[in-house]
């Protein structure tokens, strides 16, 4: 693929969150820079998605295209990736209404993951912490990472943290009735 770039890699051209995967997450040579960042066309040299909008009206978000929703969106993804895609369709619906909003609430996200990861990451907790982040709302999220600085005070341990954050996510998602697992 040429290369390809975009105002927002943050957000992808198909409705992935980028900011909120592990692999966008990662320092060092598997880092992905989000849809359309810097070496974008090196880390990923296909996409059918940016092949689609070249044919098409070339838009910065499948939402913002004359045959959006297409038939990509017409049956729901069962399997996910590095991210989870559950909810590409409802968050590009939330971007289409107003995506100024919806990045700043992407960016409070990212902002609310990246303190996960540096405070409660034992080492193996980054993709549950960006797939939770990704699931769940952000006024839901702020009050589970209330909880979870609030218990993680008592703690010292990083092992403890991460195990009684893991434990506090995983009590709030049930009661949402949201699996926190990729689906494979």
């Amino acid at each position: 693929m040429k290369e390809y770039s975009r105002k927002y890699p943050e957000f992808s051209l198909c409705g992935l969150n980028c900011v909120l995967c592990p692999r966008f997450q990662t320092e060092g040579s598997s880092r992905c820079p989000g849809c359309g960042g810097s070496n974008f066309h090196e880390k990923h040299p296909a996409c059918s998605v940016i092949t689609c909008s070249r044919k098409h009206d070339n838009t910065e978000f499948c939402h913002e295209c004359a045959g959006f929703p297409c038939e990509r969106y017409a049956i729901p993804v069962e399997k996910d990736s590095f991210i989870t895609k559950r909810n590409v369709f409802s968050d590009m619906e939330k971007a289409k209404r107003n995506l100024s909003e919806y990045l700043d609430d992407l960016k409070e996200k990212q902002m609310i993951l990246e303190k996960l990861i540096a405070d409660f990451n034992d080492g193996r907790m980054k993709s549950f912490y960006c797939l939770a982040v990704n699931l769940l709302p952000l006024k839901e999220l702020k009050s589970i990472v209330g909880d979870v600085e609030n218990a993680g005070r008592k703690l010292r341990e990083k092992k403890e943290k991460a195990r009684t954050a893991k434990e506090v996510f995983l009590k709030s998602a049930s009661s949402r009735g949201i699996a926190l697992e990729l689906r494979k």
